[in-house]
């Protein structure tokens, strides 16, 4: 009896959470609104190395002088982390106004007692995302995957960084840490606040979106931009967009690579109409699964002309898409179902010779640091990938 019961709890169970993801999406997808924003003009700045990020990411945060607006998926309690919330204290004694926004899964690594003292300093501090009732399910794997930074309206970051040890080379198995990252000015900088506001808003239950204090300079540069904040859906549309438009090249890179049906035929139809194809992904994985979900589809893509490359040079951690001369995409968003189906991300799609130039010397560099995935390789016979590959297909959209 008891057998049967555990066997029908366990059906019961295996039912729900369809339904549940299926409604707790239905429901986001009604009350969170996100659309493609204006093309801005600014300066753009690309980091690669997270010392090099951080050296310039902590001076910004010490010559801020009204306020200091943070959201990061993952927030360590490490060295780096302890400066970061150093710093933050700091400027909040100073009288600025700090806010500090981290998801619930990402950033479950952080204290509760850390919690209390940057609060007792007058730092704003929330979760984002927390799971809740009645879809616990959905809300459980829908993250904020983004990382925004605005200081005092006049400078934004975002791109593919947490706040951690390991991402300035402090992981044995994962250093040197490679990943993309842009320092923004101009008019994406309000786009970039009105963002973190509504996230903000949805976090916190404070609403600040109408303040005048939040109302950013006007500037401009010569770099031509746009943002895209995406939730659980408009990156997969994006995306294809983006694809095809393609006409003599394509470059992917990504940590996790396991698109979706629409994304996957389409790259298939880019190869088909004589366009290039180039996939940089990690040689190591840092989850479970995650290079078996990707075998299926890297199979295919070579046997159709893809060409694809393992950064072994360190752990390959940078999300961005090329597309011929015209356009390139660098933020927080993986080539994965989670980033296109679940995720809170947002993505720069940059449009300017100078901007395109500097990203295809970055690409060319890290493929030159990786070694050529060969099909021969992928077809070998071996049980133990095959079984992987099976559990990986089947968690596709979690992993």
């Amino acid at each position: 009896m008891f057998f049967i019961l555990v066997i029908a709890g366990l059906a019961l169970l295996l039912a729900w959470l369809p339904v549940d993801l299926h409604f707790g999406r239905a429901k986001r997808l009604r009350e969170t609104g996100y659309s493609p924003l204006p093309r801005r003009k600014g300066t753009i700045r690309f980091f690669t190395r997270g010392s090099e990020l951080f050296k310039d990411y902590f001076t910004e945060l010490r010559h801020a002088d009204r306020y200091i607006h943070v959201l990061f998926y993952i927030v360590k309690e490490d060295a780096l982390s302890q400066e970061f919330f150093n710093l933050l204290r700091e400027k909040a004694r100073l009288g600025v106004e700090v806010r500090l926004l981290v998801d619930w899964i990402g950033s479950m690594a952080i204290k509760k007692e850390t919690i209390a003292s940057l609060k007792e300093e007058g730092i704003h501090f929330a979760f984002s995302h927390k799971p809740m009732f009645p879809h616990f399910f959905y809300t459980l794997q829908a993250r904020n995957h983004r990382k925004i930074t605005i200081i005092d309206g006049k400078i934004g970051y975002l791109g593919g960084y947490n706040v951690g040890n390991e991402y300035i080379g402090g992981h044995p198995k994962l250093s040197p840490w490679r990943d993309y990252h842009l320092k923004l000015s101009g008019g994406s900088v309000q786009d970039l606040q009105d963002v973190f506001l509504k996230d903000w808003k949805e976090a916190a239950g404070e609403d600040l979106r109408n303040h005048p204090i939040y109302v950013c300079e006007e500037a401009t540069g010569p770099a031509e931009h746009q943002l895209v904040p995406t939730s659980g859906y408009l990156l997969e549309e994006t995306c294809l967009e983006l694809l095809k438009s393609a006409k003599d090249r394509i470059i992917i890179g990504s940590p996790y690579f396991i698109p979706s049906k629409k994304l996957f035929a389409e790259l298939l139809a880019c190869l088909e109409r004589g366009v290039s194809l180039a996939i940089i992904v990690p040689g190591i994985a840092d989850h479970p699964f995650v290079q078996e979900g990707s075998y299926r589809y890297l199979r295919r893509l070579i046997k159709n002309g893809a060409r694809v490359y393992q950064y072994f040079n360190g752990f390959y951690h940078a999300k961005t898409l090329l597309i011929d001369d015209t356009v390139c995409d660098i933020g927080s968003a993986n080539f994965d179902k989670r980033s296109l189906f679940l995720n809170s991300e947002i993505n720069c799609y940059m449009f300017g010779p100078a901007q395109i130039n500097e990203a295809e010397a970055i690409l060319e560099n890290d493929i030159k640091a990786s070694r050529e995935l060969e099909l021969s390789v992928l077809e070998k016979p071996d049980f133990g990938r095959t079984v992987k590959e099976l559990i990986a297909r089947a968690l596709s959209l979690f992993l």
